[in-house]
C-alpha cells in the first residue's frame, strides 16, 4: 500500500525550510525532544477539564503530565498558578477578558497600526473590538508608546483592562509606567508577552510579573515550544482577587474551549524544562546579538527601520521613502529569492494591512538554526538587493488595478533571474545549517 500524498508534503515542507531562511518573528523550530513528544500517543486522549477533575476516565498520567507542565511554568516565571491549556494566543487573551470583563466594558490596547495584535481590542473585526469598548493607544513620533497619550486616555475613559503587548513593536516594554497608569484608574494589567518570552526568561527582556495582575504568552516564538498558549496569575493578582485563578481557568474551559491537546501540554512542559538550562541563556543571548547586527547592517545598506532599530528580536523595514504598500512587493521577492518574513503595516501606515507599507524581520529561526553575526551582515546584504530589484514596482492609485497589478508583479518575480541568483546563494548557505541546534 502506498503512502498517502500527505507524507510526500511534508517532506516538501522540510526541504522548503531546509533551503531557506526563515525571519518570520513568530515562527521558530522546536528541539526534536518537543518533536517527539508531539507525534506521540498523546494525541490520542480526550482530557477535557483539570486535573482531578475530569469529564472522561483514563486520564491519570495525563493529569501528572498537565501538573508536571504547570509546576515547571509556575517556577520558571516564579507565578503561583498557571494554565497550559488555551490552544493559542488569540483565544488564551480572549479568555483573560472573558474572565476579567463584563460585555460593554472598556479595555484599553496598543493599536495595530502600532505594532499591538488583533485581539488587543482591534475595532469591528475581532471578539474583544466587537464584545468590549475598546480604546487603543499608538506611538510617539519617536515610533515608542506614548505613555503620555496612555494617561490621558486612561483617566478620559477608565478601563477596567489595560493591555501591554505587541505583535510588531520592536522595543523593551517598561511594565512599571504601565502599572502605575493602571493603579490610578483602578484597572487590571494583562502582560501579553507573546513574542519576548524566551528573552525574558534568560533576562534579555524586563520582567513583566511584579507589576501586573496576568501574563498570557504563546508557547512557540522566542519561548521555542510548540504552537499553544499559557496564562499565568501574579501574586499581585491573586492579593488583588483570591479567585482570579479560578475565574481565568474557567473562561479557558469550559467558556471558550473543549479538550486540551495533551501532546501540546506535554510538549509545553519539555520547553519549559529546556528554558532553565544554560544553553537556552546563550541561545536568547544571541537573539538579541543577531538582531542587532542585522538591523545595523540593513541601515548601513541605506535601509530605514521603524525607530531606527530594536531592542528585541524582531525589526520593521520602512519602505515609505520608496513607495506607499511596497511591503507586498518585497516580501514577496524576498521570498522567490529564498528568505521568507512578511510584510506588515508600519507607524502611521499611508494604505493598509492588505496593502503595507513595512516588511516584519526576526531572528529567533535563523538563531536556533545556528546562525550569527556573520550570517546576519549576508542576510542584510541579500535583503537590500532585493529591495533594489523591485523597489520601482509602485502600486498603481486604483484599487481594481491593484489586483492586476499584483498578479502580475508576482508572475515576472517568480521568473526573475535576479532573484533566483539570490536564492542559490542562500540555499547554499542555508544548507549547511540544522533546522535545530543548541550550539
Amino acid at each position: 500500500m502506498s503512502k498517502d500524498k500527505i507524507f510526500q508534503l511534508i517532506k516538501d515542507e522540510e526541504a522548503r525550510q531546509k533551503a531557506m531562511i526563515g525571519l518570520i518573528p513568530s515562527e521558530n523550530h522546536i528541539s526534536p525532544e518537543v518533536s517527539e513528544v508531539l507525534s506521540s500517543s498523546l494525541s490520542s486522549k480526550y482530557a477535557e477539564g483539570y486535573p482531578g477533575r475530569r469529564y472522561y476516565e483514563g486520564n491519570q498520567v495525563i493529569d501528572e503530565i498537565e501538573n508536571l507542565a504547570k509546576e515547571r511554568i509556575q517556577k520558571l516565571f516564579n507565578v503561583p498558578h498557571a494554565n497550559v491549556q488555551p490552544y493559542s494566543g488569540s483565544p488564551a487573551n480572549s479568555a483573560v477578558q472573558f474572565a476579567l470583563l463584563e460585555e460593554g466594558e472598556t479595555m484599553m490596547g496598543l493599536a495595530l497600526a502600532g505594532g499591538g495584535h488583533l485581539t488587543h481590542g482591534h475595532p469591528k473585526v475581532t471578539f474583544s473590538g466587537k464584545y468590549f469598548n475598546s480604546i487603543q493607544y499608538g506611538l510617539d513620533d519617536n515610533d515608542r508608546i506614548d505613555f503620555d497619550q496612555i494617561r490621558e486616555l486612561a483617566k478620559k475613559h477608565q478601563p477596567k483592562l489595560m493591555i501591554i503587548g505587541n505583535t510588531a513593536y520592536p522595543f523593551l516594554m517598561d511594565f512599571k509606567k504601565f502599572r502605575e497608569i493602571a493603579d490610578e484608574v483602578g484597572a487590571w494589567v494583562l502582560a501579553d508577552i507573546s513574542h519576548v518570552t524566551g528573552l525574558v526568561v534568560a533576562g534579555e527582556h524586563p520582567d513583566p510579573v511584579p507589576h501586573v495582575d496576568v501574563v498570557m504568552s504563546t508557547t512557540h516564538k522566542t519561548f521555542r515550544g510548540p504552537r499553544g498558549a499559557m496564562i499565568l496569575v501574579t501574586q499581585r493578582g491573586l492579593d488583588r482577587d483570591e479567585k482570579l485563578a479560578s475565574r481565568i481557568d474557567q473562561a479557558v474551559f469550559p467558556a471558550l474551549q473543549g479538550g486540551p491537546h495533551n501532546a501540546t501540554t506535554a510538549g509545553i512542559a519539555v520547553a519549559a524544562a529546556e528554558a532553565a538550562r544554560p544553553e537556552f541563556k546563550k541561545y536568547a543571548q544571541q537573539i538579541r546579538k543577531n538582531a542587532d547586527v542585522l538591523a545595523d547592517s540593513l541601515k548601513k545598506k541605506g535601509l530605514k527601520l521603524v525607530g531606527d532599530g530594536t531592542e528585541t528580536h524582531l525589526m520593521l523595514i520602512d519602505l515609505t521613502n520608496y513607495s506607499d504598500g511596497m511591503g507586498l512587493q518585497v516580501a514577496f521577492a524576498m521570498d522567490v529569492a529564498g528568505i521568507y518574513a512578511n510584510r506588515n503595516t508600519v507607524p502611521n501606515e499611508p494604505l493598509s494591512p492588505f496593502y503595507p507599507s513595512g516588511v516584519r524581520l526576526g531572528t529567533p529561526l535563523v538563531t536556533t538554526r545556528g546562525m550569527k553575526e556573520a550570517e546576519m551582515k549576508q542576510i542584510a546584504d541579500w535583503i537590500t538587493r532585493v529591495v533594489e530589484e523591485v523597489k520601482t514596482e509602485v502600486l498603481p492609485s486604483d484599487k481594481v488595478e491593484r489586483r492586476t497589478f499584483i498578479k502580475d508583479f508576482r508572475a515576472k518575480a517568480l521568473q526573475n533571474k535576479n532573484l533566483l541568483a539570490i536564492r542559490k546563494e542562500v540555499e547554499a548557505m542555508a544548507s549547511k545549517f540544522p533546522l535545530f541546534s543548541w550550539d
